[in-house]
């Protein structure tokens, strides 16, 4: 996932830019950095762990200037080091460059390789380190064209801050796989990953950065921005996992507020799968609540958090360990007996990705005395990996991918289980074209040739 956050003419813009990365935080946790300056030297503080014990009063300050980008870091390729921490910076030919990066490379391998030979040496292991390597050696006599030469290069996902001594260059890939956007903010001009970064500090939406567009904001004219649209076109494929799991709820993604989409989703979940009978609707809390908002709506059966989620324990989707995973079950999810006791409850979830937390969290709903439970996930089977931003797992370790949908109710131990169909998703999302939306992990359908 990772998020990016960028600010053009603002005397606080490092200060702005840890607001930004704290507002998405939800979208990466591993580690986090910003990069300043004042139109000369690049000032610098990236660390690992979140973003609020990263940054503080004293680093801040020193983080001088009126232009600055921020990362906060949720690896797919690469692990979990200091070096692979972005943005990243670099001196080139063309002078210093930063570059903050929210998407994966399906060819970064390839490319890696190709240019070890030619004698590069990378500091990291992450794809973005490519585009710069890319630019270095593309022979072009200045920054811009040097980007857009290392981008024909590259396929895959890329939302992209670039920021020199002088100017930022923000560009999105010309499928619109991650999200990008566009804010006003006094005099400034601001970039983040979503629009709940801008709520924070006050910004006015202004635009989604379109796929394919590359817009340059020079640093002593930060109200003029220079946009074309230099990339081959290609149809839009923007991320539809974004309105099922990853984006905030108070964000507006593509045109849409994610809270008012995902209880669409829960609505049309109701229409497709319903539980007649059931006495109560719980979601697992928090990515699954207004999907279970709007399945109550739709169905009228009576909603409540049955389910209550400990907010002091990461993301059980994001951990890496299996082992982890297992035993968080009961540190993270508790249901209310006095919620489930004697009752048929519907268990409404975003996804069900492995299917080992929704078993033990069935487990725990029988021993709290519910008569039975109906599982309801608001979107199809993950079916197939993702390579565009999402560390999903390998095919093997996603259960639909190898099980049907009965295979899976018996392994999760739920009464019934019904998932959204992707024509369902895609209504409910409020597009008639399905080309629009990226939704390779649940049809296996993949806009690039995988590499």
């Amino acid at each position: 996932m990772c998020a990016i956050f960028g600010i053009v003419g603002d005397p606080e813009a490092a200060k702005l830019s840890y607001l930004g990365l704290h507002a998405l935080q939800h979208r990466g946790q591993e580690g986090a950095g910003i990069i300043s300056t004042d139109g000369e030297t690049p000032y610098i503080h990236r660390r690992k762990g979140y973003v609020g014990d990263i940054f503080n009063q004293n680093n801040l300050q020193k983080l001088k200037g009126h232009m600055a980008i921020g990362h906060t870091r949720y690896s797919t390729t690469g692990g979990n080091t200091l070096a692979n921490l972005q943005p990243l910076w670099m001196k080139s030919g063309l002078g210093w460059i930063s570059l903050a990066h929210n998407g994966n490379l399906v060819n970064a391998e390839s490319l890696t390789l190709e240019l070890e030979k030619q004698g590069s040496l990378f500091q990291s292991t992450n794809d973005t380190e490519v585009i710069i390597h890319l630019m270095a050696r593309s022979g072009k006599p200045d920054i811009q064209s040097a980007l857009i030469s290392a981008l024909s290069k590259v396929s895959g996902a890329y939302s992209l801050l670039l920021m020199t001594e002088k100017e930022m260059i923000v560009v999105r890939d010309p499928r619109g796989f991650r999200p990008l956007i566009m804010g006003k903010l006094r005099e400034a001009t601001v970039f983040a990953s979503e629009s709940t970064a801008f709520d924070l500090m006050g910004a006015k939406y202004i635009r989604e950065v379109e796929p394919g567009e590359m817009i340059r904001i020079a640093l002593n004219r930060p109200d003029k921005m220079e946009s074309h649209f230099p990339l081959k076109p290609e149809a839009a494929k923007r991320c539809i996992f974004e309105y099922v799991y990853f984006a905030r709820p108070d964000s507006n993604l593509y045109g849409k507020n994610v809270h008012e989409v995902r209880k669409g989703l829960g609505r049309q979940l109701a229409a497709e799968h319903p539980a007649p009978g059931a006495d109560i609707v719980i979601p697992i809390p928090d990515s699954g609540v207004p999907g279970a908002i709007g399945f109550s709506e739709a169905s009228e059966i009576p909603f409540d958090m049955g389910i209550i989620r400990s907010h002091y324990i990461g993301r059980t989707f994001i951990e890496p360990q299996q082992s982890i995973r297992d035993f968080g079950v009961k540190l993270k999810l508790r249901p209310v007996k006095e919620c489930v006791d004697g009752k048929s409850v519907v268990v409404v979830d975003d996804s069900l990705v492995r299917g080992t937390t929704s078993k033990k969290l069935i487990q725990h709903l029988r021993e709290a005395g519910a008569k039975s439970v109906h599982m309801r996930i608001t979107a199809p089977p993950t079916k197939h990996p993702c390579f565009y931003g999402i560390d999903t797992p390998t095919k093997k370790e996603l259960v639909a991918s190898s099980q049907s949908t009965e295979e899976i109710r018996k392994f999760i131990g739920a009464d019934t289980l019904g998932y959204l169909s992707l024509a369902g998703l895609i209504e409910a999302s409020s597009s008639a074209n399905n080309q629009s939306f990226c939704h390779a992990c649940f049809s296996g359908d993949y806009p690039t040739a995988i590499i």
